[in-house]
């Protein structure tokens, strides 16, 4: 039985998707502390709704290839979508966002290349920490006005800087990744094609072991 593309899971993806534009217009031209607090509160739902979409897909068992391609693609468009309005406002430094969105880009690239040959690159511990501080970086940087007596456009800069280092660090790590599953992959290949030489060939080198 086909499954419909429009489940639970699938539909707060293109919720997330559909507020991207609103972000984009509220953060448009000089907004207003009502404005800023509304685009962090989307800002933040969309963050949550990306874990709760997972959640809920993996538990009902709605996993679909679409879906998955979706899911993390909402989530890198909300938050470069963010990072690039940020810019013309003067509230975060155009080169930092280059280097932010050229290591999503790349790492998109790199996955993307390692799907096609069969390889799986997991999220490590560093890119869940880049996630989590990024994303509260954003959310500060989005409420720019003082809040509670707080800074918080001081301490998001702060924070963005930190997730920068784990960003770059993160990426190192998805590149280490890739390189040990494609030398473990090697190896398992030289293992089967050893094993197929068959009997003659490993009286022929006595042991069967490389010198």
């Amino acid at each position: 039985m086909k499954r419909s593309f429009w489940n639970l899971p699938n539909s707060l993806t293109v919720a997330r998707i559909a507020l991207i534009p609103v972000v984009v217009w509220m953060l448009g031209d000089a907004p207003t502390r009502e404005e800023c607090l509304a685009t962090a509160v989307i800002f933040v739902v969309a963050m949550l709704t990306d874990i709760v979409d997972g959640y809920l897909a993996r538990k009902w068992n709605l996993v679909s290839p679409l879906g998955a391609y979706l899911d993390p693609l909402a989530d890198k468009l909300m938050v470069m979508a963010a990072l690039i309005m940020l810019v013309p406002l003067g509230w975060v430094p155009a080169w930092l966002v280059l280097i932010l969105l050229g290591r999503e880009i790349s790492i998109t690239g790199l996955r993307g290349i390692a799907s096609q040959e069969g390889l799986v690159l997991s999220a490590g511990s560093m890119g869940k920490i880049k996630t989590a501080l990024q994303s509260t970086a954003l959310t500060m940087l989005l409420l720019h006005y003082p809040t509670l007596g707080i800074d918080v456009h001081s301490s998001g800069s702060v924070l963005l800087w930190i997730a920068t280092f784990f960003s770059l660090a993160s990426g190192l790590e998805y590149m280490m990744l890739y390189l040990g599953a494609v030398k473990k992959r090697e190896a398992e290949e030289d293992r089967i094609a050893a094993q197929g030489l068959g009997p003659g060939a490993v009286i022929e080198g006595g042991s069967g072991e490389s010198s």
